[in-house]
């Protein structure tokens, strides 16, 4: 697919927009005050594959912790301020590589440009965040409720007001958790500029309907070129937004590398608990660094024909498993066996 061309931007030690990799994103759901919680968390994230973490900074002390933090994480720090234009000032005293507003809540004018040239200083980018969920009464009244057009609106009047203090370092952000309003905003919004866009369906939901509704928003917008950041926002652990990131970018082919595992839906042939084995297959491969596709088949007796497609694969039934290479059954060993050997075979693989 075609990406749309948008302007660099610098984040920490990495570079988004311009046709550079899409990056995923996350947020820390811990109390950024405590240190030691927080970059337990970054750490875990960033090994799952997050690239740039935000940090809600709600107190003056959330805003001066993030500076311990920053000392001890390797991905880039965004800093989430709402409401308090001094504390944007001081997330970034403190070392945010990026601070994350919206123009419309966090006071009048003199205070907007407090933080704009708090950035300017250390040119350090701002996200201009805009959400369905807090659009101004005045663009609602006047587009007769929650629209595409307005949040576009939004966004782009805040964008303005920066650029007329004088900065552009800019990357922007419209959210909604209406999946088709969300999507259709951003086709609007890439027709009109050229900051670099992090997208995302905001109050996506839970593990289960916030992975369908995030999958099918973000392929909409991804799939056109338009996307630089991406998160996945789940109501759950925040390293199943990894997860479920990495594989909505490899789905697309937007991304390389990494195992993929496929696994045949259960039938009455089935003898095995492969739904189980499966998820272990998967949760297996995680730490394997491997572009190959691994086969999960329930059945022996057509499990090696389902699995040529794949590079490697596994079946099993009545206490016994097959290894299987690119349809050939290499290997017969004990039900119990079976995940051990394949993992085995992974870690030795060899074209």
């Amino acid at each position: 697919m075609c990406r749309k061309k948008t302007r660099v931007v610098q984040i920490g030690n990495r570079f988004i927009g311009g046709g550079n990799t899409i990056l995923i994103q996350s947020m820390t759901n811990t109390k950024t005050e405590d240190v030691k919680a927080t970059v337990a968390q970054i750490k875990a994230l960033t090994a799952a594959g997050c690239e740039i973490i935000r940090c809600a900074v709600p107190t003056m002390e959330a805003a001066e912790a993030l500076e311990s933090i920053k000392r001890q994480i390797t991905i880039p720090l965004v800093a989430d301020i709402h409401f308090d234009y001094r504390l944007a000032i001081a997330a970034i005293e403190h070392g945010a590589d990026k601070i994350r507003i919206n123009p419309g809540n966090i006071g009048d004018k003199d205070r907007i440009q407090a933080v704009v040239n708090a950035a300017k200083e250390r040119n350090i980018p701002i996200r201009v965040g805009v959400n369905s969920g807090s659009l101004e009464k005045d663009i609602v009244a006047r587009h007769r409720g929650v629209t595409a057009e307005g949040l576009v609106e939004s966004a782009l009047q805040k964008v303005h007001l920066i650029e007329k203090m004088g900065y552009d370092n800019l990357v922007i952000s419209i959210k909604s958790s209406d999946v088709l309003m969300c999507v259709r905003a951003h086709e609007i919004l890439a027709q009109y500029t050229d900051y670099p866009l992090h997208v995302g369906i905001t109050e996506a939901g839970t593990l289960f309907s916030g992975n369908i509704k995030s999958a099918i928003g973000l392929g909409l917008i991804l799939h056109q070129g338009i996307g630089d950041t991406i998160r996945v926002s789940l109501t759950g652990d925040p390293l199943e937004e990894i997860k479920s990131a990495k594989q909505i970018l490899k789905t697309l082919g937007l991304r390389k590398g990494g195992i993929e595992v496929v696994s045949c839906p259960t039938c009455g042939r089935t003898e095995i608990d492969l739904i189980s084995l499966a998820n272990q297959v998967e949760n297996m491969v995680q730490d394997i660094d491997l572009d190959i596709k691994v086969a999960v088949m329930g059945c022996p007796v057509n499990g090696p024909g389902e699995a040529k497609e794949a590079d490697i694969g596994i079946a099993g039934g009545k206490g016994v498993g097959l290894l299987i290479k690119k349809g050939e059954i290499v290997k017969k060993v004990p039900e119990s066996e079976l995940l051990g050997c394949l993992r085995e075979e992974l870690l030795n693989w060899k074209e």
